[in-house]
């Protein structure tokens, strides 16, 4: 805790960040548990809270990038080039990712075995997401 005082506000942003992929990885743990169970109130219960900390992760990155590419507009830059093929890549499955948790927030649709299909389909990407994430940009976002 005392060592936060010293980090930069990059260095603060990215920590948090990688708090809130522990966070998103324990609520997908607990969600996968609750599914094993059978508990489908539950599992919509951590869908809702995935959801929100997902959505507020992503707008976060989304906003913090945005600004670094406009500080580096016009610069060759390794961090540019890394932001525009995180935002590029990504993209889709961000739209992907959010319908899922939207859709499935929903009491329409059954927490079924397409659902846990769907979801473990995307917890593949997010997992490799999250790696490509920490070891590429956020470094990087760290060294500035």
């Amino acid at each position: 805790m005392f060592l936060s005082l010293f980090l930069s506000k990059n260095q603060k942003q990215v920590e948090q960040w990688k708090e809130e992929h522990r966070e998103i990885v324990t609520l997908a743990t607990a969600l996968l548990e609750s599914y094993e169970r059978g508990d489908s109130e539950d599992v919509r219960e951590i869908l809702e809270e995935l959801r929100v900390v997902t959505f507020n992760h992503l707008m976060s990155e989304d906003a913090e990038f945005y600004r670094l590419l406009k500080e580096h507009k016009n610069k060759n830059s390794k961090t540019e080039l890394f932001i525009k093929e995180f935002e590029e890549s990504f993209y889709s499955t961000k739209a992907t990712l959010m319908h899922f948790l939207d859709d499935y927030t929903k009491k329409s649709l059954p927490i079924d075995d397409t659902f846990i299909k769907k979801f473990n389909e995307l917890v593949d990407i997010l997992v490799k997401r999250i790696e490509f994430e920490e070891s590429n940009l956020y470094s990087l976002l760290e060294h500035q």
